[in-house]
Order: C-alpha cells, then structure tokens, then sequence
C-alpha cells in the first residue's frame, strides 16, 4: 500500500486539531510545533481539507481552525481522500493493466487488499481513535513537550475544569 507523508500528516494534523479545538480554535503553527509538521506543509494541506468542508478558519483574536463537523463523522478514509491520497495496493494503481494492458495474476489479489483498507479506515471516525487512551496520553505528552520548548499551549485538562 503506499500511503504518502501527505495522508499520514493529514490525519495527524486533524487528530490534533480534534484534541485541541473541543474549546478554542487551533493555529496551524501550534500544530506545527506539536506534530514536527512543516507550517508550509500543514497550509497546503488545510487548503485541501477546508475545500472537503472537514475544516473551517475562524478569524480574529483566538482564531485559528475547528472542525466543520463532528469528530465522528469524519473517517481516516474521508481525509485521506481530502488530501488526493489514494489507498491502493496494485502497481497499476487499480486500472488493471499491470502485465501487457492486462491484469497481472495477483491484480485481484491487491485489489481486495486495497478494498479492505478502505473499508477499515472507513470505518474509523477522528472521535474513534480520539477515545483510545494511548492517543491522549500521546497528546498530553505533546502538550507538555511544547510547553517546555517555549509554545504556551494549555493542557485539555486544564481546558476541562
């Protein structure tokens, strides 16, 4: 399967942004810092997730961007897909012409490869892999990590009281 650093980070970036923006917006040079994600990189990707309507910038002091929608209703698929990201096994990138512009003897094979990651990602919302305790405790130590480097970020605990 070859999913790109442009699938992975965008997932990334959103996971982030979904942890993040339960109470305020959330700049992209946060998640920069947080994530080791090039700032250039992330706009080039919220472009595209915004043009998917999963994002939306908000303005003025404290912007930033949050979610268009509920966390569980955006699947990893859906922003792989956002991004112009594939998820595809085959070599011929699905259009069977693999051997001599014919399936080769595998291509069914890749292709039901490729149908099960789908289905899988698909089934898994940005809430689903937020509720998982290794993902906030990741988060957490993120979040200290950018505090101790000079990034003022509060701790989702603290939002929480």
């Amino acid at each position: 399967m070859r999913l790109t650093t442009k699938g992975r980070y965008a997932v990334t970036a959103l996971l982030d942004l979904a942890y993040h923006s339960e109470k305020r917006p959330v700049t992209l040079t946060d998640i920069a810092k947080r994530q080791h994600i090039s700032l250039s990189y992330l706009e080039q990707l919220f472009a595209r997730l915004r043009r998917a309507g999963m994002v939306e910038g908000v303005r003025g002091p404290g912007g930033g961007y949050q979610l268009s929608r509920d966390a569980g209703q955006i699947s990893i698929a859906d922003i792989i897909a956002a991004v112009d990201e594939t998820i595809d096994s085959t070599r011929c990138g699905g259009k069977g012409n693999c051997q001599n512009s014919q399936p080769c003897l595998t291509h069914d094979l890749w292709m039901g490869l490729s149908d099960q990651i789908r289905q899988y990602l698909d089934s898994i919302s940005l809430q689903d892999v937020l509720q998982r305790k290794n993902v906030r405790q990741v988060a957490e130590r993120q979040d200290k990590q950018a505090t101790t480097f000079g990034l003022d970020i509060p701790l989702q605990r603290d939002l929480m009281m």
